[in-house]
């Protein structure tokens, strides 16, 4: 199969169960942005993370696949699509609590940075939460599945985590926001 079949070529692409629309179609934008994310985790795992961090992201890219399916498919509860729920919102939380038993409670903002790997996964958090506000515009005038937004917010609190325990990891100090003229 080539990988170019130039139906896309005059601006618009197919969803799932055939149905033909614009690319800058909200429900395009939406599962074009998880699909970004989906790269900005493959990028941050390219650098050196904690085992339990890598595994966890994994699984996360290949959620992210699913997340894309559904929203790709106009009428997922009738075509069997609906594909992430409480199990996937629920290992992420397990996941989340984990990493936070480690580290010390946060007092105040830090900036997004540290070691290679904690700001990667601040950049993809930041990717994760644009991907959250694309869901949720969609939802406003399509039928989706709640719990995907849910799954993307736990996501971005993940990352938010993740990126913290990778500079703990990598003995990067965290840099604390300060407020202009203090």
């Amino acid at each position: 199969m080539k990988i170019y079949t130039k139906t896309g070529d005059e601006g618009e692409t197919g969803l799932f169960a055939g149905a033909r629309v614009w690319k800058d179609d909200v429900r395009i934008e939406a599962y074009g942005t998880v699909d970004e994310l989906n790269a900005a985790i493959g990028v941050a795992r390219s650098e050196r993370l904690p085992p339990q961090i890598d595994q966890t992201l994994e699984r996360a890219q290949s959620e992210l696949f699913s997340v894309g399916a559904e929203l790709a498919t106009p009428e997922p509860q009738k075509l069997g699509m609906v594909l992430i729920g409480e199990t996937e919102i629920g290992l992420l939380e397990k996941a989340i609590d984990l990493l936070e038993a480690g580290l010390p409670p946060l007092k105040q903002f830090i900036l997004p940075a540290g070691s290679s790997g904690g700001a990667l996964l601040h950049l993809a958090r930041g990717v994760c939460r644009r991907a959250e506000r694309r869901v949720v515009t969609l939802a406003s005038s399509a039928a989706i599945s709640p719990a995907i937004v849910r799954y993307l917010n736990r996501l971005g609190d993940y990352l938010f985590v993740a990126a913290r325990y990778a500079n703990q990891e990598a003995k990067a100090v965290e840099t604390k926001w300060q407020k202009p003229g203090s």
